[in-house]
């Protein structure tokens, strides 16, 4: 039977064997995987080592027969990985979640697949069910990571179409999805607050993206819609950003040229960068429910980007940013790094951030500067209560 939302929801239960053996007669996601756990041999014994792998792999996922299996045996991947590439994941705001409950996460948005690997993360490690995850058709450019994410609780938001009606449609399809996901089948969602990572650090909600939440249930409220979707603001802060280098040069190249064209394989080399890179500490605050009965989506926007703004936590770097900034506004008081954090903290801080300036083109520095330095100007405006 064809439901209304097969062509954009994540896979059944009953699909995952089928889609892993699918997976694993794959030849480009093999190729991937062989190049990934053997970079020197893949070259001349890939022919010999791709068989192998897909042997070890089925045998390994013989006995996963649904997608909470699935989600435990890789678990120990996705913390091994986290490990690796942090100083340590910390949450606050975890006991505003109840179980049993489900919930629509709208998150700051600064990479493409570790923003949700880390809410999944600390929800899963509170022993809470992991949300269904929004991700752009333009990341699903081969099969088998449509595959993948899908596997993982991913669901298709089609950002691809062109012509205004299709993408109407695409969001009114969307809108209904997100409502039955959280409303009937009690599983909550992920997604970003707006279309594309804040590469500026500037986090801001699209109003349009709350507005989409309402299309499939026009005849309501818009407050009521919101409130019944029991909407949950999420800070995500990473102290070191794998891919700040690259957002300083697109952001140059935007300014200097007026526009930006993304190489071949550039997204998936983000993806790459984002999961494996050094992030230093990385920290997620769940703020409470937006519940202020805002029956605007510009108002709730506002409201929200208050909620995430405020509980985004700032490292030193971001002090060290902020202070050679040359957009800094002097009347917000901004304390000195050396106020704030222990002279150790503060040195090791120092040296991440010469290192990360070093490796920048003179001419990209200062989009390097604004990434780090703008959470502070928007945290400081919020505490002195001005508007963002």
């Amino acid at each position: 039977m064809m439901g209304e939302f097969d062509a954009i929801r994540p896979y059944a239960d009953a699909e995952v064997p089928a889609v892993l053996a699918r997976l694993l007669s794959d030849d480009a996601f093999l190729n991937i995987l062989t190049q990934f756990r053997f970079p020197r041999l893949a070259s001349s014994l890939g022919w010999l080592l791709k068989p192998l792998i897909a042997y070890r792999l089925r045998a390994k996922f013989r006995d996963v027969h649904s997608v909470a299996d699935l989600q435990v045996h890789v678990e120990g991947y996705v913390d091994r990985t986290i490990e690796r590439a942090t100083d340590g994941v910390t949450y606050t705001g975890i006991e505003h979640l109840q179980k049993g409950k489900a919930y629509l996460f709208l998150a700051n948005h600064r990479d493409i697949v570790m923003d949700p690997a880390f809410v999944n993360y600390a929800v899963y490690h509170a022993g809470l069910e992991t949300p269904r995850i929004a991700i752009g058709d333009n990341l699903l450019q081969k099969p088998f990571v449509s595959d993948l994410m899908r596997l993982n609780k991913s669901f298709i938001v089609h950002r691809s179409l062109t012509g205004r009606r299709e993408k109407l449609a695409a969001y009114q399809l969307l809108s209904a999805y997100i409502n039955h996901s959280i409303l009937n089948d009690g599983q909550s969602i992920w997604i970003a607050q707006a279309e594309g990572r804040a590469k500026d650090g500037d986090d801001r909600t699209d109003s349009a993206i709350l507005k989409m939440f309402h299309m499939s249930r026009k005849d309501e409220p818009f407050a009521e819609v919101i409130d019944s979707l029991r909407l949950i603001p999420v800070s995500i802060s990473y102290e070191y950003d794998p891919c700040d280098l690259a957002k300083a040069r697109e952001l140059y190249i935007r300014a200097t040229t007026g526009s930006y064209t993304k190489a071949q394989g550039e997204d998936d080399l983000s993806i790459a960068q984002g999961i494996t890179g050094y992030k230093g500490r990385v920290h997620i605050h769940f703020n409470e429910q937006a519940r202020h009965n805002l029956e605007d989506s510009k108002l709730l926007a506002t409201e929200v980007d208050r909620e995430i703004l405020t509980g985004y936590r700032l490292f030193p770097v971001h002090y060290l940013a902020y202070a050679m900034w040359a957009e800094r506004d002097p009347a917000l008081n901004v304390p000195a790094a050396s106020e704030l954090f222990p002279a150790q903290e503060l040195e090791k801080a120092e040296a991440e951030w010469k290192r990360r300036l070093d490796s920048c083109p003179a001419e990209q520095q200062p989009y390097l500067v604004l990434q780090y330095a703008t959470p502070v100007r928007n945290q400081y405006r919020i505490k002195a209560g001005l508007a963002l």
